[in-house]
């Protein structure tokens, strides 16, 4: 049983509910990026607001930037220029870098409440009247609290949104715990808890796929969809992320907080309209159709030379690597299994939806005509920046004779005259959340939801497998999934845009 009661909340009619024609143009804003320092900011986060800053997307800002260190606001300009330099995506000319570091300024956390309540009013006075706050939380799970208390001490509150990373607790208690604490100063509509995965255009282009085609829409459950996989392996390793792994692993970073984010796109009923309360109440219907994540349905994993990394426990059990399978328990997915994988140090960096379909009967066929040999007809997305998505299906191989052989239609955004109009995933989530769009984000009801069903598996986990690095994980992920097979690794290449 949850540890919350049941809320009614009263929503206005759709008769006296206004409806938003035209998108009102977005308010100045004041950024206040927590943790600029760190390596999320560096590698993702400053770049991003570079090229927004500079584009005809975002409103006129000012970045705050604000952490523990202490330094002038020259030496943080100089660790912004370098990290839009090493990891920029969209690259920003000399006067464009000029234009932008004037909007830059810096105050260490050291300065208390005041300090940076003083940093934001200046800030504010150069966009004018009418400017809004956007707080960004890039700090660990643990300073969130802090965080979100010197906000309020900031008198920081009012006109503001806040944007939380993940991992948004690390069981249902926790989580009810921290969204407590942060519903005691911002309302939940100032709320947005970020899953970059859903920023991808990849991603959204789920939404656009199942609803609107008349093609698909129809065989979109049970009764065509043999099973689903959502496939995240990473060659990477900790990189320096030690402490903060060593308390968290596989499933509490990446599975509740993105793997599931994702897996109700795929599995959400039509919203209404796509609009946010809409989206996130069938993202919500979604988690809360889940079975409880039972011990004997997952498969945990710890790379090799693990427990020998700098700052990991030589006797850890933090799992590396993590497959699991899923049930909804609704109409249009019972009997339906989701499997879920992701790891660290594996033979490839994938970000794979794999639909697979039931397979049509063979009786017809001669025998040795190759029909079934490839597996089941397959609908691919990846969730790579070049947004692809294929089709395979069984065709005829030219010449005489029936035989059959596995053929596949690939479509890449890379590929159409729109292509450089692609966000990077924090690029459109910021953007949005300056915008109050909750469509892409995490209600507290969703997380804790997820938290619920997750609490099996938290209280009673299996014991971690050694797997080699650059494999693919332990081998009773074979068992996990059979009589199906996992579709990573396979044998077929994307076509890659001339």
């Amino acid at each position: 049983m949850s540890l919350r009661t049941a809320q009614t909340i009263a929503y206005p009619s759709p008769a006296s509910r206004p409806r938003r024609r035209n998108a009102e143009p977005t308010a100045p804003h004041v950024i206040v990026l927590f943790g600029a320092t760190g390596d999320l900011a560096k590698r993702k986060l400053l770049p991003g607001l570079a090229y927004l800053a500079e584009s005809s997307l975002a409103p006129d800002v000012r970045i705050v930037g604000t952490a523990m260190e202490d330094m002038p606001v020259e030496e943080f300009r100089d660790l912004a220029k370098s990290a839009m330099h090493d990891f920029g995506v969209h690259k920003l000319t000399d006067e464009a870098w000029a234009r932008f570091a004037q909007r830059l300024s810096y105050v260490g956390t050291g300065a208390g409440p005041e300090g940076l309540a003083a940093a934001v009013a200046t800030a504010e006075a150069e966009l004018g009247e009418g400017a809004r706050r956007l707080h960004y939380l890039s700090v660990p799970p643990k300073a969130a609290q802090n965080v979100i208390t010197m906000l309020h001490e900031a008198d920081l509150v009012d006109r503001s949104r806040v944007v939380m990373e993940k991992p948004f607790g690390h069981d249902l208690r926790s989580a009810i715990e921290l969204n407590d604490h942060v519903h005691e100063v911002f309302d939940e509509s100032q709320v947005f808890r970020i899953d970059h995965f859903l920023g991808k255009e990849a991603a959204q282009n789920i939404l656009a796929f199942r609803f609107a085609n008349g093609l698909f829409e129809p065989i979109w459950n049970r009764n065509f969809i043999d099973h689903v996989q959502i496939d995240i392996p990473e060659k990477l390793g900790l990189d320096q992320r030690a402490d903060f792994y060593e308390s968290t692993g596989a499933y509490k970073d990446m599975v509740v907080t993105h793997l599931m984010q994702v897996m109700a796109f795929v599995a959400m009923e039509p919203p209404t309209a796509l609009e946010p309360r809409a989206i996130s109440e069938e993202k919500n219907k979604v988690f809360r159709s889940m079975l409880p994540i039972h011990p004997h349905e997952v498969v945990r994993g710890q790379y090799g030379g693990y427990r020998e990394e700098r700052g990991v426990s030589p006797d850890s059990d933090t799992e590396t690597f993590i497959a699991l399978r899923v049930g909804l328990d609704n109409w249009r997915w019972a009997g339906v299994p989701f499997y879920l994988r992701t790891g660290k140090r594996m033979a490839e960096g994938q970000r794979i939806i794999s639909i697979a379909f039931k397979e049509a009967p063979r009786t017809m066929f001669p025998q040795g005509s190759g029909v079934g040999e490839a597996g089941p007809d397959h609908l691919t997305f990846d969730l790579a920046d070049s947004s692809r998505v294929s089709l395979s299906f069984y065709g005829k191989r030219p010449g005489p004779g029936m035989r059959l052989e596995k053929l596949s239609m690939q479509f890449s955004t890379q590929e159409t005259e729109t292509a450089g109009d692609v966000l990077e995933a924090y690029e459109r989530l910021i953007l949005d959340a300056m915008r109050g769009d909750h469509t892409l984000f995490t209600t507290a009801e969703g997380i804790e939801s997820l938290w619920e069903r997750s609490q099996p598996l938290l209280d009673d986990p299996p014991v971690v497998k050694r797997y080699p690095p650059g494999t693919w994980g332990p081998n009773s992920i074979h068992q996990l999934i059979a009589p199906n097979m996992w579709r990573l690794p396979f044998e077929r290449a994307w076509r890659e845009t001339k």
